[in-house]
């Protein structure tokens, strides 16, 4: 009979589940929903690459980690969302596509609406920079390249009013 204290076969340590968190954090900022993601691939992982069982996560001990790291500040979602869209805006990306990677790292609707109007980037001098980068300057005229540089614009997840915006400003 096994005591108390001592902790069930293959399930895995508070001490070693927060390490892999820590691990994974120091590296770059994620939201709760993809640390908690990462943790549970992180234990099938190291199981495959020992060829042994996975090490259980019990969803208790996983709140407890989490609850652990965003009480001493390691996660933070609104300081993930804010980085996030400073980081996806300066690699030239749009506002919708943005939207739509927050929401699959499992950032919440609301959480990215209010950061999306507390953010400073201006989604229209974005998407002027990125089509003067690929087009060059001045930016075509007519119609039929015209449409080259807004297919390439809304496949890199600009709204339509700012790419339209990039023509009404631009002088003849």
């Amino acid at each position: 009979m096994t005591e108390p204290s001592q902790p069930q076969p293959n399930v895995i340590s508070w001490s070693r589940l927060l390490d892999r968190a820590m691990r994974i954090l120091g590296q770059r900022d994620h939201s709760r929903a993809e640390l908690a993601r990462k943790l549970q691939q992180s234990a099938q992982r190291a199981a495959w690459a020992q060829q042994k069982e996975p090490e259980i996560i019990t969803e208790e001990l996983l709140e407890k980690v989490l609850n652990w790291c965003q009480e001493n500040g390691w996660l933070n979602d609104e300081r993930f969302t804010e980085r996030f869209i400073q980081s996806r805006s300066r690699k030239g990306f749009g506002s919708q596509r943005v939207r739509l990677e927050l929401a699959q790292k499992g950032i919440d609707r609301e959480a990215i609406d209010l950061a999306m109007e507390e953010t400073e980037v201006d989604w229209s001098a974005c998407a002027a920079q990125l089509a003067e980068r690929k087009f060059g300057h001045p930016l075509p005229k007519e119609w039929k390249e015209k449409a080259k540089v807004l297919r390439y614009l809304q496949s890199k997840g600009f709204m339509s009013e700012d790419i339209q915006s990039i023509f009404r400003n631009f002088d003849d």
